[in-house]
């Protein structure tokens, strides 16, 4: 037993007992891992007109995860190309995956927010990816890396299966401006007929820029193609 275990209450105990058997790790700074599970709603206004939540944690557990999927797949998949691997990860941490790891994980019993709100569907996953924030902050990145390969990613994902499942490209692009704040349009530039067929051009437009063309007979998988080149260049920078 640590020194500091001492000075822990019987609530704070019961709960690290409790992430340790759900994350397989002996938590060390209880603060972040109560901070991970703090819904906005559930947000204490400071002075400074920050929210005491763990949106912050979730900022940088989106960026962690990202980079070790990055790497997992690019090792995995030696042969295949850039957009392979790029369609892959997007599948790997996309909202609904994560939602279903952190369902999986039973993290919604530790969120705290607010009586009076829902919690919508996003919070399960956004709750995930403020666990990996904490768990990097708490142990550094190799640490934080195994964990997710070990006790996620080969425990929990079918990467077989998720190669055969589709991307809702303007799904996700929607999804992301809504998170980012920003304006998200897919304009039709042109619908020309050719040998009697009509071929739609669809542009995806973000804050009024273009972001990706997308050409065909269907108007709606013009609209992907067109997400899905805008999602290539945002989430490839």
């Amino acid at each position: 037993m640590r020194f500091t275990d001492f000075h822990r209450s019987a609530e704070d105990k019961v709960f690290l007992k409790s992430l340790k058997n759900i994350i397989g790790l002996q938590p060390d700074n209880i603060f972040l891992y109560k901070l991970a599970f703090k819904h906005r709603s559930a947000a204490q206004q400071q002075l400074n007109g920050l929210k005491i939540c763990n949106e912050r944690l979730e900022y940088l557990g989106d960026a962690i995860l990202s980079a070790i999927v990055a790497d997992y797949l690019f090792k995995k998949f030696p042969y295949k190309d850039e957009g392979f691997l790029t369609e892959m990860r997007s599948k790997m941490v996309s909202r609904d995956n994560l939602n279903k790891l952190s369902d999986k994980l039973s993290l919604k019993i530790f969120i705290e927010h607010s009586d009076n709100s829902t919690l919508n569907k996003s919070a399960l996953g956004d709750t995930f990816e403020a666990l990996i924030g904490a768990i990097y902050l708490d142990f550094g990145y190799r640490k934080t890396q195994k964990w997710v390969v070990e006790r996620i990613i080969k425990l929990h994902i079918d990467m077989e299966q998720l190669e055969n499942v589709e991307v809702n490209f303007k799904s996700k692009l929607i999804e992301w401006a809504q998170k980012e704040k920003k304006t998200v349009e897919f304009k039709v530039v042109s619908d020309d007929e050719v040998l009697l067929n009509k071929f739609f051009k669809i542009d995806a437009l973000i804050d009024g820029a273009s972001m990706g063309i997308g050409k065909d007979m269907s108007k709606k998988r013009a609209e992907q193609m067109a997400a899905q080149m805008a999602c290539l260049k945002i989430f490839n920078q």
